[in-house]
């Protein structure tokens, strides 16, 4: 297995002429009265912010044909020309490098992975960080060369331009206008500035397009067979050119707080702030509408009983579907709060800083620095984390990532660590808070030699040399995180909700199926329930049949058809029922329990806790041992018991292949290190 089975950048296209390709087998467009026009230019110009000034909420995420590469497209109105606006990945330059610059310049260029022919986009708009001209004008050499080629009229956006003018920064906009052959409009896409100008540049070209026709190329006596320094010797005159004046105020100001923020010692303690007051925000801030989430959900469960009769749709309706899908979205809110939190670091330019110093620690193992903040919050949820995995360019440090992201302690195994760990120190609190500890350190330190292990094998090589540019750093915009995060968060729903929702209710129905009335049961267990209805204990009679019929389903069979699998971790079949229904959901485990010992789904920590330390096998021995307890924190602290993020590895990684992989190698590790925990644990108990 490699990287190549799953990052494929293919642009499926017919084999046409551009004469003759119709705008309806272009993958960029879906309509073919409208023209495409493509936003590009490096990173961190403010070309995203610049797509969300004119496209606001009327923006969609998709793929480009045939590949995992994401881009975000919308429809604006320059003037009276509606238009499709394509917002490319970043790119330093046109010798592209990774998936998703090479599907970008496939995408400048009119052509596909083979060389066969697409339409390009109608028209180019440059965006070009005002404050560091000379570095974007060597993209804009290649660009204007390409146009020039495939015909495309471009436009210069001349963005930051209030930041650039506030530091002294005076750009002569009409030289470089003509030293690049095409209009150039300064704007600001954080205030809107210039934008009218934009809009009239970009109808006023689609109306009577001319491709750029200035000579970007010079002569370079001082380096042989390098067309690099040619292009930097133009760039370098081009801004020496129209730059009039200025002052380097903004790059010192930046450098004196990098010399904190970049070191390694203080960066590190500074990195260590800046995520302990993020993940704060998002576990304090989230806590509320998590839980007006849960209430809605009861809610909605509750008037389901009121309007339908009891019955299996009713069932289906309030504890497969609603149940199955309200805790998924619960964590909805910790998701909008983590892309918020990492669109404004992002944008400030700090999370470039934060990639540099963590990765001196994590190139040791394989991973890239900018895994360091998937990883932290991965401990809310592996979900919002893989997803996070964006922000990582290389295609094989990301699967890498991705992969060893679950091992992390995520909040749904928190209910799981308290029921064992009750168990198992109820009355030491020191030692119950050092195992609670090492739950979570045994899932990172798991996390950090799986990487190191798939850097020797699977995924051979380091991590790619991080090659980052330090932004200046500025005020984020708030308009532009809240797009980012409803953008993204909409995916998430969109994308996974369907799946959450099939797989909530094949598991309802496995619990549920075959039906198990009072005739059907033994007559033990019929006298059982029976006495304890004529005694009025209804509940506890309720709670009991709820068991039997729980055994004899087929998540039920499931688990005790797996059990003699699991005893050697010292599973009984309860645990093994348990074990197998929460492969929908780690946290599924406690309310399994409680409906097999006979308190129902809604049993009480301290009284499932009590239920479960006075349980019996058959041969009358204690069934939750110190042995089984440790074992079954092991599993749960390695498995991968979420199938909501395998759907969601899989839409990442654009591959079952990888998802799966995923789930065995994992659940292989699991089953080992609870082994020989359960077996070591054994001898040293007696």
């Amino acid at each position: 297995m490699s990287t190549a089975d799953i990052y494929l950048p293919v642009i499926d296209a017919d084999d046409m002429g551009p004469g003759n390709a119709s705008r309806a087998d272009d993958p960029l467009s879906a309509e073919v009265t409208k023209p495409v026009v493509a936003l590009v230019g490096n990173p961190n110009s403010g070309k995203t912010s610049l797509f969300n000034r004119l496209t606001g909420l009327r923006a969609h995420t998709a793929n480009f044909a045939g590949t995992t590469v994401e881009h975000r497209r919308g429809t604006v109105t320059f003037g009276e020309q509606a238009v499709e606006l394509v917002d490319l990945p970043g790119l330093y330059n046109l010798d592209a490098d990774t998936p998703d610059e090479r599907v970008a310049c496939e995408v400048i260029r009119g052509v596909d992975r083979s060389g066969k022919s697409q339409p390009a986009p109608d028209l180019l708009i440059l965006v070009i960080d005002s404050t560091n001209l000379q570095r974007n004008l060597f993209l804009a050499s290649q660009l204007i060369e390409v146009a020039k080629e495939t015909g495309s009229p471009v436009v210069a956006a001349l963005n930051m331009s209030d930041l650039a003018k506030r530091h002294g920064l005076q750009i002569d906009a009409e030289q470089l206008s003509t030293d690049l052959g095409c209009p150039v409009i300064p704007l600001s896409a954080r205030t809107g500035a210039g934008l009218e100008q934009l809009s009239t540049a970009v109808v006023e070209s689609l109306h009577a397009p001319v491709a750029p026709s200035v000579n970007t190329q010079c002569s370079c006596s001082g380096c042989h067979g390098c067309g690099f320094a040619q292009r930097y010797d133009w760039a370098e005159g081009v801004s020496q050119k129209v730059v009039k004046e200025g002052s380097d105020s903004l790059g010192r100001n930046t450098q004196r707080i990098d010399r904190f923020l970049t070191h390694r010692l203080i960066g590190l303690a500074g990195f260590a702030v800046v995520m302990f007051f993020t993940f704060w925000l998002i576990y304090s801030l989230a806590a509320y509408p998590m839980d007006w989430i849960e209430s809605l959900m009861a809610g909605a469960g509750n008037q389901l009983s009121r309007w339908l009769p009891a019955g299996d749709m009713l069932s289906l309706l309030a504890d497969g579907i609603i149940g199955g899908v309200g805790g998924v979205l619960v964590f909805l809110p910790q998701i909008c709060l983590l892309f918020f939190m990492l669109a404004l670091l992002e944008d400030s330019g700090y999370l470039s800083r934060a990639a540099l110093v963590m990765d001196r620690l994590m190139k040791r193992v394989g991973l890239p620095g900018k895994a360091f903040v998937p990883m932290l919050s991965a401990h809310a949820c592996a979900i919002p984390a893989i997803m996070a995995t964006r922000v990582i360019e290389d295609r094989r440090d990301r699967l890498a990532t991705i992969l060893v992201l679950p091992l992390m302690t995520c909040s749904a195994r928190v209910p799981v660590y308290a029921m064992l760990i009750a168990l198992l120190f109820s009355n030491q609190p020191l030692l119950a808070a050092a195992v609670f500890t090492g739950a979570y350190a045994l899932g990172i330190v798991a996390a950090l030699a799986m990487a190191w292990v798939f850097k020797r094998t699977i995924l051979p090589g380091n991590a790619r040399p991080l090659l980052i540019e330090l932004p200046d750093y500025k005020w984020p915009s708030l308009r532009n995180a809240l797009l980012q995060t409803y953008d993204r968060s909409m995916v998430f729903v969109k994308n996974a909700g369907g799946a959450i929702l099939v797989i909530s209710i094949v598991m309802w129905a496995l619990a549920t199926y075959p039906k198990t009335t009072l005739e059907d049961l033994s007559p033990s267990a019929r006298s059982e329930i029976t006495v304890l209805q004529d005694n009025g204990d209804t509940e506890a009679a309720e709670n009991l049949l709820a068991e039997r019929q729980l055994e004899h389903s087929f998540a039920g069979r499931i688990g005790q058809g797996v059990q003699p699998l699991l005893a050697p971790l010292g599973f009984d079949w309860k645990m093994s029922v348990g074990v197998v229904s929460s492969f929908a959901a780690r946290e599924v485990i406690v309310s399994t329990l409680s409906i097999l010992y006979g308190l129902g789904d809604e049993g009480d920590e301290a009284a499932l806790t009590g239920r479960l330390r006075a349980s019996t096998d058959s041969q009358g021995e204690p069934s939750f041992t110190t042995p089984v307890c440790l074992s079954l924190l092991v599993f749960y602290v390695l498995a991968m018991q979420c199938l909501p993020t395998q759907v969601i590895t899989k839409r990442e990684t654009g591959s079952w292949g990888w998802a799966s992989f995923q789930f065995g190698y994992m659940t292989a590790l699991a089953y080992v290190a609870a082994l020989i925990t359960f077996q070591t644990a054994s001898v040293i108990v007696g």
